[in-house]
Protein backbone atom coordinates (compact mmCIF):
# COMPACT_ATOMS: atom_id res chain seq x y z
CA UNK A 1 0.00 0.00 0.00
CA UNK A 2 1.42 3.23 -0.69
CA UNK A 3 1.19 6.10 1.66
CA UNK A 4 2.04 9.49 2.20
CA UNK A 5 4.57 8.83 4.50
CA UNK A 6 7.12 7.10 2.37
CA UNK A 7 6.65 9.56 0.10
CA UNK A 8 7.54 12.73 2.24
CA UNK A 9 9.62 11.37 5.28
CA UNK A 10 9.83 13.95 8.28
CA UNK A 11 13.28 14.94 7.30
CA UNK A 12 12.21 17.02 4.22
CA UNK A 13 9.83 19.34 6.51
CA UNK A 14 12.28 21.98 6.30
CA UNK A 15 12.68 21.88 2.76
CA UNK A 16 9.00 23.54 2.37
CA UNK A 17 10.10 26.47 4.68
CA UNK A 18 12.69 27.34 2.19
CA UNK A 19 12.28 30.01 -0.30
CA UNK A 20 12.26 28.99 -4.08
CA UNK A 21 14.44 31.29 -4.54
CA UNK A 22 13.44 33.83 -6.58
CA UNK A 23 13.39 37.55 -5.32
CA UNK A 24 9.38 39.22 -4.69
CA UNK A 25 8.96 41.16 -8.05
CA UNK A 26 7.41 44.13 -7.55
CA UNK A 27 6.96 44.41 -3.63
CA UNK A 28 3.97 45.27 -1.94
CA UNK A 29 5.63 47.87 0.67
CA UNK A 30 5.75 50.76 -1.69
CA UNK A 31 3.16 49.52 -4.12
CA UNK A 32 0.70 52.52 -5.54
CA UNK A 33 -0.41 52.76 -9.59
CA UNK A 34 0.61 56.12 -11.21
CA UNK A 35 -2.83 55.71 -13.22
CA UNK A 36 -5.49 55.38 -10.26
CA UNK A 37 -7.07 58.03 -11.65
CA UNK A 38 -8.13 56.19 -14.14
CA UNK A 39 -10.06 53.69 -12.02
CA UNK A 40 -13.02 53.79 -9.56
CA UNK A 41 -13.35 52.22 -6.68
CA UNK A 42 -13.41 49.95 -5.56
CA UNK A 43 -12.05 47.72 -7.62
CA UNK A 44 -9.40 44.77 -7.82
CA UNK A 45 -6.09 44.75 -8.92
CA UNK A 46 -3.94 41.58 -10.39
CA UNK A 47 -0.26 42.06 -10.35
CA UNK A 48 0.69 40.31 -13.43
CA UNK A 49 4.31 39.99 -12.73
CA UNK A 50 3.37 38.31 -9.23
CA UNK A 51 0.57 35.95 -10.75
CA UNK A 52 3.20 34.61 -13.27
CA UNK A 53 5.66 33.95 -10.37
CA UNK A 54 3.27 32.48 -8.04
CA UNK A 55 2.11 30.20 -11.71
CA UNK A 56 6.31 29.24 -11.23
CA UNK A 57 6.26 28.28 -7.86
CA UNK A 58 3.21 26.06 -8.27
CA UNK A 59 4.95 24.12 -11.58
CA UNK A 60 8.01 24.03 -9.71
CA UNK A 61 6.25 22.78 -6.75
CA UNK A 62 4.40 19.78 -8.26
CA UNK A 63 7.70 19.24 -10.98
CA UNK A 64 5.47 18.06 -13.73
CA UNK A 65 2.66 20.46 -15.28
CA UNK A 66 0.59 17.45 -15.83
CA UNK A 67 0.28 16.95 -12.53
CA UNK A 68 -1.25 19.99 -12.05
CA UNK A 69 -5.24 20.24 -11.96
CA UNK A 70 -5.83 24.15 -10.62
CA UNK A 71 -8.56 24.91 -9.78
CA UNK A 72 -10.24 28.33 -11.69
CA UNK A 73 -12.72 28.59 -8.21
CA UNK A 74 -10.48 31.47 -7.33
CA UNK A 75 -10.45 34.12 -9.88
CA UNK A 76 -13.11 32.37 -12.43
CA UNK A 77 -11.30 34.33 -15.52
CA UNK A 78 -10.80 33.07 -18.66
CA UNK A 79 -7.41 34.74 -19.03
CA UNK A 80 -5.29 33.30 -16.28
CA UNK A 81 -7.01 30.25 -17.86
CA UNK A 82 -4.93 30.47 -21.33
CA UNK A 83 -1.46 31.56 -19.66
CA UNK A 84 -2.22 28.54 -17.33
CA UNK A 85 -2.66 26.56 -20.51
CA UNK A 86 0.59 28.29 -22.41
CA UNK A 87 2.82 26.71 -19.60
CA UNK A 88 1.92 23.62 -20.21
CA UNK A 89 -1.09 22.82 -17.98
CA UNK A 90 -3.61 20.83 -19.57
CA UNK A 91 -6.56 19.84 -16.67
CA UNK A 92 -8.81 22.13 -14.87
CA UNK A 93 -10.95 21.54 -11.82
CA UNK A 94 -14.26 24.40 -11.83
CA UNK A 95 -16.70 24.31 -9.49
CA UNK A 96 -19.79 25.51 -11.58
CA UNK A 97 -21.25 24.92 -14.59
CA UNK A 98 -20.66 28.19 -15.74
CA UNK A 99 -16.46 28.09 -14.76
CA UNK A 100 -16.71 24.69 -16.54
CA UNK A 101 -18.17 26.55 -19.78
CA UNK A 102 -15.61 29.42 -19.25
CA UNK A 103 -12.22 26.83 -19.41
CA UNK A 104 -13.46 25.14 -22.20
CA UNK A 105 -14.16 28.73 -24.48
CA UNK A 106 -10.11 29.35 -23.21
CA UNK A 107 -9.11 26.08 -24.34
CA UNK A 108 -8.49 23.97 -21.87
CA UNK A 109 -9.16 19.90 -23.30
CA UNK A 110 -9.90 17.95 -19.29
CA UNK A 111 -12.07 19.61 -17.04
CA UNK A 112 -13.07 18.04 -13.95
CA UNK A 113 -15.87 19.73 -12.16
CA UNK A 114 -15.86 19.64 -8.74
CA UNK A 115 -19.56 19.25 -7.98
CA UNK A 116 -22.64 16.62 -8.58
CA UNK A 117 -24.34 18.22 -11.15
CA UNK A 118 -27.63 17.68 -9.88
CA UNK A 119 -31.53 19.43 -10.67
CA UNK A 120 -31.19 21.53 -14.18
CA UNK A 121 -27.42 21.30 -14.29
CA UNK A 122 -27.39 17.64 -14.94
CA UNK A 123 -29.06 18.80 -17.72
CA UNK A 124 -26.59 21.84 -18.43
CA UNK A 125 -23.66 19.37 -17.65
CA UNK A 126 -25.05 16.92 -20.69
CA UNK A 127 -24.95 20.29 -23.01
CA UNK A 128 -21.36 20.91 -21.99
CA UNK A 129 -20.52 17.47 -23.81
CA UNK A 130 -22.44 18.55 -26.59
CA UNK A 131 -21.13 22.18 -26.94
CA UNK A 132 -17.74 21.31 -26.78
CA UNK A 133 -17.28 17.35 -27.91
CA UNK A 134 -13.16 18.00 -28.10
CA UNK A 135 -12.96 18.35 -24.05
CA UNK A 136 -12.26 15.56 -21.64
CA UNK A 137 -15.32 15.80 -19.05
CA UNK A 138 -15.57 14.53 -16.01
CA UNK A 139 -17.75 15.33 -12.85
CA UNK A 140 -18.24 14.25 -9.19
CA UNK A 141 -20.49 11.90 -7.73
CA UNK A 142 -21.53 10.64 -4.41
CA UNK A 143 -25.20 9.60 -4.99
CA UNK A 144 -26.68 6.52 -6.84
CA UNK A 145 -29.77 8.07 -7.11
CA UNK A 146 -27.85 11.89 -8.68
CA UNK A 147 -26.36 8.98 -10.95
CA UNK A 148 -29.48 7.53 -12.20
CA UNK A 149 -30.89 11.22 -13.10
CA UNK A 150 -27.60 11.81 -14.90
CA UNK A 151 -27.62 8.56 -16.75
CA UNK A 152 -31.42 9.98 -18.04
CA UNK A 153 -30.37 13.63 -18.46
CA UNK A 154 -27.55 12.12 -20.86
CA UNK A 155 -29.58 10.10 -22.97
CA UNK A 156 -26.94 8.21 -24.70
CA UNK A 157 -24.22 10.65 -24.06
CA UNK A 158 -21.03 8.92 -22.57
CA UNK A 159 -20.42 10.20 -19.13
CA UNK A 160 -17.15 10.28 -16.56
CA UNK A 161 -17.25 10.35 -13.13
CA UNK A 162 -14.90 10.91 -9.97
CA UNK A 163 -16.22 9.27 -6.63
CA UNK A 164 -16.01 11.77 -4.32
CA UNK A 165 -14.75 10.69 -0.96
CA UNK A 166 -15.29 12.10 2.73
CA UNK A 167 -12.16 11.88 4.17
CA UNK A 168 -12.95 14.43 7.32
CA UNK A 169 -14.28 17.66 6.27
CA UNK A 170 -18.17 16.41 6.01
CA UNK A 171 -19.11 18.57 3.23
CA UNK A 172 -20.15 16.12 0.26
CA UNK A 173 -18.35 12.66 -0.44
CA UNK A 174 -18.56 9.08 0.85
CA UNK A 175 -16.70 7.50 3.00
CA UNK A 176 -14.22 5.54 1.51
CA UNK A 177 -14.85 2.11 2.39
CA UNK A 178 -18.11 0.15 1.53
CA UNK A 179 -20.33 2.69 0.24
CA UNK A 180 -17.14 4.49 -2.32
CA UNK A 181 -16.63 0.35 -2.99
CA UNK A 182 -20.40 0.03 -3.94
CA UNK A 183 -20.41 3.48 -5.95
CA UNK A 184 -17.44 2.80 -7.94
CA UNK A 185 -18.43 -0.83 -8.81
CA UNK A 186 -22.13 0.70 -9.95
CA UNK A 187 -20.25 3.25 -11.93
CA UNK A 188 -18.35 0.49 -13.25
CA UNK A 189 -21.17 -1.27 -14.29
CA UNK A 190 -23.31 1.25 -15.66
CA UNK A 191 -24.03 1.31 -19.57
CA UNK A 192 -22.47 4.58 -21.17
CA UNK A 193 -20.40 5.80 -17.83
CA UNK A 194 -17.18 5.31 -16.70
CA UNK A 195 -15.32 5.10 -13.53
CA UNK A 196 -13.01 7.91 -13.98
CA UNK A 197 -11.39 7.69 -10.51
CA UNK A 198 -11.18 9.06 -6.69
CA UNK A 199 -11.82 12.38 -5.47
CA UNK A 200 -10.58 13.13 -2.11
CA UNK A 201 -10.62 16.95 -0.53
CA UNK A 202 -9.53 17.96 2.76
CA UNK A 203 -10.25 21.26 3.33
CA UNK A 204 -10.58 21.26 6.62
CA UNK A 205 -6.96 20.40 7.02
CA UNK A 206 -5.13 24.06 7.31
CA UNK A 207 -3.37 23.97 10.44
CA UNK A 208 -0.71 26.57 10.59
CA UNK A 209 2.24 24.44 12.00
CA UNK A 210 3.05 22.20 8.63
CA UNK A 211 4.00 19.08 10.58
CA UNK A 212 0.58 19.08 11.85
CA UNK A 213 -0.42 19.25 9.24
CA UNK A 214 0.74 16.89 7.59
CA UNK A 215 0.34 14.21 10.12
CA UNK A 216 -3.25 15.16 9.65
CA UNK A 217 -3.36 14.90 6.08
CA UNK A 218 -1.61 11.44 6.54
CA UNK A 219 -4.34 10.05 8.71
CA UNK A 220 -7.01 11.58 6.77
CA UNK A 221 -5.72 10.23 3.04
CA UNK A 222 -4.62 6.66 4.51
CA UNK A 223 -7.77 5.44 3.75
CA UNK A 224 -8.03 6.38 0.09
CA UNK A 225 -5.01 4.29 -0.33
CA UNK A 226 -7.00 0.87 1.01
CA UNK A 227 -9.48 1.94 -1.13
CA UNK A 228 -7.43 2.36 -4.15
CA UNK A 229 -5.76 -1.20 -3.50
CA UNK A 230 -9.17 -3.11 -2.56
CA UNK A 231 -10.51 -1.58 -5.92
CA UNK A 232 -7.65 -2.69 -8.05
CA UNK A 233 -7.91 -6.09 -6.07
CA UNK A 234 -11.40 -6.59 -7.70
CA UNK A 235 -10.11 -5.73 -11.22
CA UNK A 236 -11.75 -2.00 -10.75
CA UNK A 237 -8.81 0.15 -12.43
CA UNK A 238 -8.17 3.55 -10.84
CA UNK A 239 -7.18 5.81 -13.77
CA UNK A 240 -6.63 9.07 -10.92
CA UNK A 241 -7.12 10.25 -7.91
CA UNK A 242 -7.45 14.07 -7.38
CA UNK A 243 -6.25 14.92 -4.22
CA UNK A 244 -6.06 17.76 -1.60
CA UNK A 245 -6.59 21.74 -2.00
CA UNK A 246 -3.59 24.42 -1.27
CA UNK A 247 -2.64 24.24 2.11
CA UNK A 248 -2.19 20.06 1.44
CA UNK A 249 -0.48 20.69 -1.53
CA UNK A 250 3.13 20.45 -1.10
CA UNK A 251 2.42 17.07 0.62
CA UNK A 252 1.01 15.13 -2.19
CA UNK A 253 2.96 17.27 -4.79
CA UNK A 254 5.81 14.92 -2.93
CA UNK A 255 4.14 11.67 -4.58
CA UNK A 256 4.02 11.22 -8.21
CA UNK A 257 0.55 9.04 -8.27
CA UNK A 258 -1.81 11.75 -7.77
CA UNK A 259 -3.12 14.87 -9.36
CA UNK A 260 -2.83 18.29 -7.14
CA UNK A 261 -6.04 20.87 -7.54
CA UNK A 262 -4.78 24.00 -5.60
CA UNK A 263 -6.43 27.21 -6.76
CA UNK A 264 -5.94 29.90 -4.48
CA UNK A 265 -2.54 29.86 -4.80
CA UNK A 266 -2.70 31.60 -7.84
CA UNK A 267 -3.77 34.91 -6.61
CA UNK A 268 -2.91 34.39 -2.49
CA UNK A 269 -4.59 36.21 -0.08
CA UNK A 270 -3.67 37.55 3.63
CA UNK A 271 -5.12 34.83 5.19
CA UNK A 272 -3.32 31.95 3.99
CA UNK A 273 -0.15 34.42 4.00
CA UNK A 274 -1.17 34.44 8.29
CA UNK A 275 -2.17 31.15 8.44
CA UNK A 276 0.04 29.08 6.39
CA UNK A 277 3.91 30.70 6.61
CA UNK A 278 5.66 27.32 4.86
CA UNK A 279 3.85 28.34 1.90
CA UNK A 280 5.73 30.95 -0.02
CA UNK A 281 3.50 32.44 -2.42
CA UNK A 282 2.84 35.87 -2.58
CA UNK A 283 -0.34 38.11 -2.69
CA UNK A 284 -1.21 39.18 -6.11
CA UNK A 285 -4.92 40.58 -6.06
CA UNK A 286 -4.97 44.21 -4.46
CA UNK A 287 -7.77 46.31 -3.43
CA UNK A 288 -8.07 49.54 -4.54
CA UNK A 289 -10.59 51.74 -1.82
CA UNK A 290 -11.01 55.54 -1.45
CA UNK A 291 -12.34 57.30 1.14
CA UNK A 292 -15.58 58.86 1.18
CA UNK A 293 -16.12 60.40 4.43
CA UNK A 294 -14.26 61.78 7.51
CA UNK A 295 -16.67 61.24 10.36
CA UNK A 296 -14.65 62.05 12.54
CA UNK A 297 -11.03 63.15 14.27
CA UNK A 298 -10.19 59.49 14.06
CA UNK A 299 -12.50 57.83 11.38
CA UNK A 300 -11.99 57.28 7.94
CA UNK A 301 -15.22 55.70 5.89
CA UNK A 302 -14.30 53.74 2.84
CA UNK A 303 -15.87 52.51 -0.15
CA UNK A 304 -15.42 48.74 0.17
CA UNK A 305 -18.20 47.33 1.93
CA UNK A 306 -20.00 43.85 1.31
CA UNK A 307 -20.40 43.72 -2.00
CA UNK A 308 -16.33 44.66 -2.30
CA UNK A 309 -14.66 42.40 -0.38
CA UNK A 310 -15.73 38.61 1.30
CA UNK A 311 -17.48 39.25 4.19
CA UNK A 312 -18.07 35.44 5.41
CA UNK A 313 -15.51 35.94 8.02
CA UNK A 314 -14.45 38.26 11.45
CA UNK A 315 -12.39 41.35 10.71
CA UNK A 316 -10.42 41.61 9.93
CA UNK A 317 -11.55 41.22 5.98
CA UNK A 318 -8.80 43.56 4.65
CA UNK A 319 -4.90 44.13 5.58
CA UNK A 320 -4.35 47.51 3.98
CA UNK A 321 -0.66 48.10 3.30
CA UNK A 322 -0.29 51.75 3.46
CA UNK A 323 -3.27 52.28 6.61
CA UNK A 324 -1.74 49.39 8.86
CA UNK A 325 -3.01 50.34 12.06
CA UNK A 326 -6.99 50.52 10.89
CA UNK A 327 -9.38 49.19 12.96
CA UNK A 328 -12.55 48.22 11.73
CA UNK A 329 -15.62 49.33 13.32
CA UNK A 330 -18.74 49.13 11.33
CA UNK A 331 -19.10 47.17 7.96
CA UNK A 332 -22.52 47.57 5.56
CA UNK A 333 -22.78 47.02 1.91
CA UNK A 334 -21.06 49.79 0.50
CA UNK A 335 -18.67 51.50 3.28
CA UNK A 336 -16.39 50.20 5.59
CA UNK A 337 -15.25 52.38 8.36
CA UNK A 338 -12.07 52.24 10.51
CA UNK A 339 -10.43 54.69 13.08
CA UNK A 340 -6.78 55.10 13.25
CA UNK A 341 -4.66 57.93 15.00
CA UNK A 342 -3.70 58.94 11.54
CA UNK A 343 -6.95 59.61 9.80
CA UNK A 344 -5.77 63.09 9.08
CA UNK A 345 -3.45 62.26 6.91
CA UNK A 346 -6.19 60.72 4.47
CA UNK A 347 -8.35 63.57 3.16
CA UNK A 348 -11.63 62.64 1.12
CA UNK A 349 -10.71 60.81 -1.55
CA UNK A 350 -7.53 59.07 -0.72
CA UNK A 351 -6.46 55.95 -2.39
CA UNK A 352 -5.82 52.96 -0.11
CA UNK A 353 -4.92 49.52 -1.38
CA UNK A 354 -5.37 46.05 0.76
CA UNK A 355 -5.22 42.96 0.41
CA UNK A 356 -7.92 40.64 0.61
CA UNK A 357 -8.71 38.44 3.44
CA UNK A 358 -10.24 35.63 1.37
CA UNK A 359 -9.70 36.11 -1.97
CA UNK A 360 -12.12 33.18 -3.83
CA UNK A 361 -15.39 34.83 -2.88
CA UNK A 362 -13.86 38.82 -3.16
CA UNK A 363 -13.03 38.10 -6.66
CA UNK A 364 -16.77 36.46 -7.43
CA UNK A 365 -17.65 40.39 -6.19
CA UNK A 366 -16.22 42.47 -8.94
CA UNK A 367 -17.40 42.11 -12.78
CA UNK A 368 -13.53 42.89 -14.16
CA UNK A 369 -10.26 43.51 -12.54
CA UNK A 370 -7.95 45.69 -13.41
CA UNK A 371 -4.06 44.45 -14.36
CA UNK A 372 -1.10 45.92 -13.05
CA UNK A 373 2.70 46.12 -14.98
CA UNK A 374 4.49 47.45 -12.53
CA UNK A 375 3.19 50.86 -11.92
CA UNK A 376 0.53 51.15 -14.76
CA UNK A 377 -2.85 49.57 -14.74
CA UNK A 378 -2.79 48.45 -18.56
CA UNK A 379 -6.04 46.61 -19.16
CA UNK A 380 -8.87 44.70 -17.85
CA UNK A 381 -10.15 41.14 -17.17
CA UNK A 382 -13.73 40.23 -17.10
CA UNK A 383 -14.52 37.78 -13.66
CA UNK A 384 -16.68 36.03 -16.08
CA UNK A 385 -17.47 33.20 -14.43
CA UNK A 386 -18.91 34.96 -11.19
CA UNK A 387 -22.06 34.66 -12.77
CA UNK A 388 -23.88 31.29 -12.59
CA UNK A 389 -24.61 31.45 -16.40
CA UNK A 390 -22.64 32.29 -19.54
CA UNK A 391 -24.44 30.45 -22.32
CA UNK A 392 -25.04 26.98 -21.20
Amino acid sequence: MTSLSPALPADCLGDLAQRPGAADPDSLATFHVTNVGEIPSPAVLLIRSRIEENLRRMIAMAEDPARLRPHIKTHKIAELVRRQIELGITRFKCATIAEAELAASAGARDILLGYQPVGPDARRWVELHRAYPSVHWSALIDDAGALAQLVIAAAGIPLEFLVDLDIGQHRTGVLPGSPAMELARTLSHTPGIAFGGLHAYDGHLHQSDPKVRLAACREAFAPVDVLRDALRAQGIAVPRIVAGGTPTFPFYARRGDLECSPGTCVLWDAGYQTKLPDLDFLPAAVLLTRVVSRPGANRLCLDLGHKAVASEMPHPRVVFMNLPDATPVAHNEEHLVVETPHADRFPVGSVIYGIPWHVCPTMALHAEAWVVDGTQATGRWPVAARARRLNV
